[in-house]
């Protein structure tokens, strides 16, 4: 029988590249960074600052160097990516050097942060150069399961910083292991929760019109997350307990697309929250200080770092005092970490800090956008994984410092100071350009992997 023309494979349909969006778009988040580095010079000492141009052609060379390798591996990738994450990083330099020109925070932060962001960027080239099937990954999930444990518990035999067991420091150099964890154990989650998605969504008893998963199936990424979870709360790091917390609750649900799960998960997290909060002194600090954020100056001593941000973000009204005349410096220690969102929200106003957001909003949206077109379940749970990693850490962190929820101690992703944040979070950008790579092809890769 001879072929007909129906039996013809359907057409096949070539999704544009991008990549001149992207390197325009690239362009502008350089030039956003260096207007806002000479804005902050002009402000203060009335001039542009002499080495504007050298910074500029620095965050343009890393830039361009990034393009270039996501052009040569990574030709499909989405075009909004790579230049959200520039933009970001470069608006955190900006606001780093301008809270260094403050003599009681010192003025170490802005060359040491982009000391950090060049080594992220150069980690960047390095996954997406290296990394050609993100499947390969999933090989190495119980080894990444090892890892993360491993990092976690290395900073318990460490003195406590500011009330907390997360970094590691050695002759002046530091690092924070949680963050680096975080990736590692969304690898596993993906990976084992790709190999076990149908056992957790059709096995086990119904408990409350809920059906739950055999203890077989589901016993060891619980006890996986339980040990994380209990590492965590003994270094007294709330913040990244919460985020794993939610990353595991986002990712079970999305493998076994039961809503169950998300009820089950924050019924568990309000009464993890209220078991910690009542028995940990720092965390029922944190607390307090939520419940009544003006307590301090009612006591006659001040007002504290939270009533403080409070008293940055009313000051900057709508479109903010301006780069530089700011006093979001008076929050202390914490104003270039925890509380950098307050210097935005007073210099920058609503208007600044709405496009801040949404900024954040389509890093995270284009990483959803890929997870749900991937054809292979590992790497659709890894988007997912990785875009619900920022999502969570800009929820818990903005409604943090704007007294929405309890403090927790955490970076914002790109913005805060914080070399091994800001490392990690090239390292998720790059995997998801390379996931979202793996979507837009026209072809499914070929052959077995």
């Amino acid at each position: 029988m001879s072929a007909t023309t129906t039996d013809a494979p359907p057409p096949l349909v070539l999704l544009p590249k991008r990549r001149g969006v992207e390197l325009s778009l690239l362009i502008g988040a350089v030039l956003i960074s260096v207007y806002g580095y000479a804005e902050v010079g002009l402000a203060r000492n009335g001039a542009v600052p002499p080495d504007a141009a050298g910074y500029g052609a620095g965050l343009g060379v890393l830039a361009l160097l990034a393009h270039v390798a996501v052009r040569a591996r990574a030709p499909y990738a989405d075009p909004l990516l790579l230049p959200i994450a520039v933009l970001l990083n470069g608006v955190g330099l900006v606001l780093i050097y301008r809270l260094d020109l403050e003599p009681v925070l010192g003025a170490e932060g802005a060359p040491t942060q982009l000391v950090w962001s060049t080594l992220g960027i150069g980690l960047f080239i390095a996954v997406v150069l290296v990394l050609r099937d993100h499947r390969v990954l999933s090989r190495y999930a119980y080894v990444c399961c090892a890892a993360a444990l491993f990092l976690m518990v290395v900073p318990i035999s460490f003195p406590a910083i500011n009330g907390a067991k997360i970094w590691i420091r050695v002759a002046g150099f530091s690092i924070q292991p949680g963050e680096f964890a975080k990736i590692l154990l969304a690898l596993f989650f993906a990976a084992y929760l790709a190999t076990n998605r149908n056992a957790l969504a059709y096995t086990g008893r119904t408990f409350w019109k809920l059906q739950l998963p055999t203890g077989r199936v589901l016993g060891p990424i619980v006890t996986i997350w339980l040990l994380s979870v209990c590492l965590l709360i003994a270094e007294r790091d709330l913040g990244t307990s919460l985020l794993f917390f939610g990353l595991f609750v986002v990712m079970l649900y999305v493998a076994t697309g039961r809503t169950g799960w998300i009820a089950v998960g924050l019924l568990l997290s309000a009464l993890g929250a209220f078991a910690v909060g009542a028995v940990e002194p720092h965390v029922h600090a944190r607390v307090e200080d939520w419940l009544h954020p003006f307590a301090s100056i009612e006591a006659g001593d001040g007002p504290n770092q939270l009533a403080q941000s409070l008293f940055a973000f009313g000051a900057g009204g709508m479109l903010g005092t301006g780069l530089g005349q700011g006093h979001s410096y008076l929050i202390g220690f914490a104003t270039k970490s925890d509380f950098i969102l307050s210097t935005v929200g007073e210099e920058l106003g609503m208007a600044g800090l709405t496009v801040l957001l949404v900024l954040y909003a389509l890093l995270v949206a284009r990483g959803y956008r890929a997870g749900l077109a991937l054809r292979d379940p590992f790497g659709r749970l890894l988007a997912i994984g990785l875009a619900s990693i920022l999502a969570l850490q800009v929820f818990v962190i903005a409604g943090g410092v704007m007294d929405l929820i309890p403090l927790t101690g955490m970076a914002m992703p790109f913005l805060a100071q914080g070399g091994s944040s800001v490392v990690t979070n090239w390292i998720i950008v790059a995997l998801l350009i390379r996931l979202s790579d793996s979507a837009r092809r026209p072809l499914p890769d070929a052959g077995a992997w």
